[in-house]
């Protein structure tokens, strides 16, 4: 009998359809994967499990879990349910956090709230899930609160607390979506443990196909609120009989052509990092004690050459993005050396930089969070063109944005729009327009498709290796997703608490991994033919 059952489940929001029709089913120890693209419906179908739907929201059809009609339950029942026997790991670790209360606040409160446990013992229980989901004691003491913990600790958090009172159901919407390869296989190892320790049900929800392979019995995969195909995951992968099925594993596994790098001058790179080190003051321990300095990048060289594409590769918390800002002058080394163009640029003023960034422009992993939402996007686009020596004409301005609007693949017209009638995929390109306007010779592009789905991905690695051959421009990509390196990138470089620790042609590095960092890398890193030919071989 399964633990929870929708059918013929539909959601209208106003006016609008959500969801049509919906036909799902869990079972106590199964894990059931369901896949489709930002806007499919996915989040839509746990909120209405959970019943924390938009007030204007109107859901038809049949919601069951353990016998109990979820849609037809009050308010009272869903508040007895939400936390006790179905628990949710939320996408975004920050925002389902409160920033004001301690870890162990949060994660006691549930069990006090429904098993009405003194706070000693709700705190000892407490305890021991934090060090269930690998967060000791000795280094995260209930008295932390988020802001203190990486993105991937915050999202062990949220996990101890959906799983604090042993729930027949967890639904965990994207639950590794930002985190580094080796730190998403020790979260969905302890999704997988959970499952089989107390027969749990658990939907996964994911855009990802590879880490739905890896770890789902069956999928369900949906695309504007409908069913595409459903089934067992390994037979419904390898056999692809819809084609929309068919188009999520090519766009999983897209490599643009790429033409080979035509690196004009190579004699004179255009960037160098000589001995870069970075040291950030440690925690003040007491009133007269601080504790020793934290090094982040650790006598960091390298360089690139005009044209060149290399991947910046290596763990949450590495040191990539501190690299990163020191490239683009906006943080300072603690010592060593940055030439762009064969000119010094550490310890000069924002005006001695002024013709260096005209040149090094960046692409941010939260397009969204990178835009003033008050900003049309013809202002926002052209926000870089003060950094040019003549300053453009309103008339001129307004021509060299809808050009590299129409560069990225938008339209002229969304020039007088705002940054949220766009998605997230078309944010993303707006982010590169407003990078490539000023035409630089550098880009550096953190993380610029993590929270992407992977036929938008695909477009935007396609309209990438584009403008690398059209324009010349090289890029700097910062990144932990080995597929991204693999399609997009020249040469890798690997970085370990601070240092780089290899580099080299991507292939090699990548085919054949020398140093411990990138061996570790490259087997957590989810592949979809491997995933799928894995779960074909246990099938027999």
């Amino acid at each position: 009998m399964s633990l929870l059952e929708i059918e013929n489940l539909s959601l209208t929001i106003g006016d609008t359809p959500i969801l049509k029709e919906i036909e799902l089913s869990v079972a106590p120890g199964e894990i059931m994967g369901l896949v489709g693209e930002s806007g499919s419906g996915k989040s839509m179908t746990a909120l209405t499990v959970m019943r924390l739907l938009p007030h204007a929201a109107r859901a038809t059809g049949r919601v069951t879990f353990d016998g109990i009609d979820i849609l037809a339950a009050t308010e009272d029942q869903m508040c007895a349910l939400r936390g006790d026997d179905i628990g949710m790991v939320f996408q975004e670790p920050m925002t389902a956090l409160n920033p004001v209360k301690t870890i162990g606040e949060q994660v006691a409160e549930g069990i006090r709230w429904h098993t009405r446990a003194s706070r000693a013992d709700a705190e000892e229980r407490a305890r021991k899930m934090l060090d269930r989901v690998g967060l000791p004691s000795a280094k995260f003491p209930l008295s932390r609160y988020p802001h203190e913990l990486s993105g991937g600790q915050r999202q062990r958090v949220v996990i101890a607390i959906a799983c604090a009172l042993k729930p027949k159901l967890l639904i965990a919407d994207e639950p590794t979506t930002a985190l580094d390869v080796v730190l998403q296989a020790q979260i969905l190892d302890l999704l997988r443990d959970l499952v089989a320790e107390s027969r749990m049900g658990l939907l996964l929800i994911s855009h990802d196909l590879a880490v739905v392979t890896e770890m789902a019995d069956r999928i369900t995969i949906l695309r504007h609120g409908e069913v595409m195909e459903a089934g067992d995951t390994a037979s419904t992968l390898s056999g692809q009989l819809h084609p929309y099925t068919r188009q999520l594993a090519q766009a999983s596994m897209h490599v643009p052509a790429r033409a080979k790098p035509h690196l004009v001058g190579t004699d004179q790179p255009l960037l160098q990092v000589e001995g870069i080190t970075r040291d950030y003051p440690g925690r003040r321990t007491s009133l007269f004690r601080r504790a020793p300095a934290i090094r982040a990048v650790d006598d960091v060289s390298l360089s690139m050459a005009p044209g060149q594409s290399v991947a910046l590769v290596g763990r949450s918390g590495c040191g990539k993005s501190t690299l990163a800002r020191m490239i683009l002058a906006l943080d300072r080394p603690s010592s060593g050396a940055i030439r762009f163009r064969g000119e010094a640029i550490t310890g000069k003023s924002e005006a001695e930089l002024k013709p260096a960034r005209r040149d090094m422009q960046v692409v941010f992993q939260d397009p969204y969070g990178s835009f003033d939402p008050r900003q049309k996007v013809e202002k926002l686009v052209a926000e870089p063109l003060h950094v040019l020596e003549k300053k453009p004409t309103r008339a001129e301005s307004r021509e060299m944005v809808a050009h590299a609007l129409h560069e990225v693949g938008l339209d002229q017209r969304d020039m007088d729009k705002y940054p949220h009638e766009f998605s997230g995929g078309q944010r993303q390109r707006l982010s590169i327009a407003r990078a490539i306007i000023t035409r630089p010779k550098l880009v550096v592009a953190d993380e610029p498709v993590s929270a992407l789905d992977v036929s938008i991905r695909a477009q935007i690695l396609d309209l990438f290796a584009g403008l690398n051959q059209k324009l010349g421009i090289a890029y700097l990509f910062i990144t932990h997703d080995l597929t991204v390196a693999r399609a997009i990138t020249d040469e890798v470089l690997v970085m370990h608490e601070g240092k780089i620790v290899e580099r080299g042609k991507t292939n090699d590095v990548l085919d054949h991994p020398q140093s411990e960092a990138a061996r570790a890398l490259v087997a957590a890193a989810p592949d979809l033919h491997r995933a799928i030919a894995k779960r074909m071989q246990e099938q027999g």
